[in-house]
């Protein structure tokens, strides 16, 4: 088993993760309603050039190229049955640039959620989420993978199976969460939550934290309380959007600058993150910007709210503050039953 991401993580205080797959994959031909997924078959030296740019960027982190590598998800594609073939694939290619780079690089395994929901609101059951994330984890473990990426989930249950699936390779594993509106996610989960949750799954992951979401200041805030509710030893992961996305000229634009992100990412380092990354319209050149920010950046004090709106713009109400409520005490109308069936519900839009 690899221990790569611990050994790196013990000899340096913050590690840069990669950014965005589907957007950058579009400036490159990838049409909207295209699996990413089937690149690693279709189109492997676009899916390597991306890797190798955020590399050269700077990132120690790089994730396949596998958000949607499930078999619930490859269905919408009618590659259900590629499962094993596309994710060893992505692991192999995202190998190669890893082992090239002339220094230690992770190469994490990324697993998003199903796009179906479970019982009682959906037809998934908790056996066949284990099942369809054991079949995504087993195959990046066979194409090589130094550790699992859980990413962009919203309820507790697709969380417990996910890393039940995660479990059966024996490989690192960390897991983040998506908080989109007033600081939960989109099944009504606080960051205070995801903590207490982090904290009960067997075995225990090497980090988690939240990605994706509307932009850094959400994120900050979400960290921030999430934070609050972290045991000393915790190790916390911020991997934002690239600012907040718009509707411009008939496709999504992210309006965050390099700078903005250098700045998002100094923030966090002073938040405890120390796995730091981009989400959605983050490419090389902010992941270079965020690398230089990094090994300038000198420790500060912990940013609070007021900090972090002033320097990142106004967040929703309910995420300026949360109580470190334990797992399963929801608000009405808020626990993991979901308040919106948007986002990442089947026949949702991809990560971008």
């Amino acid at each position: 088993m690899s221990d790569l991401l611990r050994r790196l993580l013990d000899e340096r205080s913050v590690l840069l993760a990669d950014g965005a797959t589907g957007t950058n994959f579009f400036a490159a031909g990838l049409q909207t309603g295209d699996a990413p997924e089937m690149w690693n078959l279709e189109a492997p030296e676009k899916v390597k050039d991306l890797a190798r740019a955020f590399v050269e960027a700077g990132a120690d982190i790089i994730l396949t190229n596998t958000f949607g590598g499930t078999r619930n998800r490859l269905k919408l594609h009618q590659a259900q049955d590629r499962v094993a073939e596309i994710n060893r694939a992505a692991a192999r290619l995202a190998r190669d640039v890893a082992e090239a780079a002339g220094r230690p690089v992770v190469m994490a395994g990324s697993i998003g959620p199903t796009g179906d929901l479970f019982e009682p609101l959906g037809p998934l059951t908790m056996d066949q989420g284990i099942a369809a994330f054991s079949e995504q984890a087993q195959a990046l473990a066979e194409g090589g993978v130094d550790a699992l990426w859980i990413e962009t989930i919203s309820s507790i249950e697709e969380m417990n199976a996910a890393a039940a699936g995660a479990a059966t390779t024996g490989l690192p594993v960390v897991c983040t969460f998506s908080f989109d509106t007033n600081g939960r996610t989109m099944m009504g989960i606080t960051p205070a939550q995801v903590a207490n949750l982090a904290r009960g799954l067997s075995p225990l992951p090497a980090g988690y934290g939240g990605n994706c979401g509307i932009g850094p200041a959400e994120l900050l805030v979400a960290l921030a309380n999430m934070r609050e509710a972290a045991g000393p030893d915790d190790l916390l992961i911020a991997k934002s959007n690239c600012g907040v996305p718009e509707w411009l000229d008939g496709a999504i634009v992210y309006q965050g600058t390099p700078e903005l992100m250098a700045d998002y990412a100094r923030a966090a380092v002073d938040l405890g993150a120390r796995i730091i990354g981009g989400c959605c319209g983050t490419s090389p050149a902010h992941i270079a910007a965020m690398r230089q920010a990094l090994d300038d950046h000198e420790a500060g004090p912990r940013p609070s709210v007021e900090d972090i709106v002033a320097r990142f713009g106004q967040v929703s109400t309910g995420g300026q503050a949360q109580n470190a409520s334990p797992l399963g005490e929801l608000p009405e109308n808020s626990g993991s039953g979901g308040r919106r069936r948007r986002g990442r519900a089947r026949g949702a839009a991809p990560q971008f």
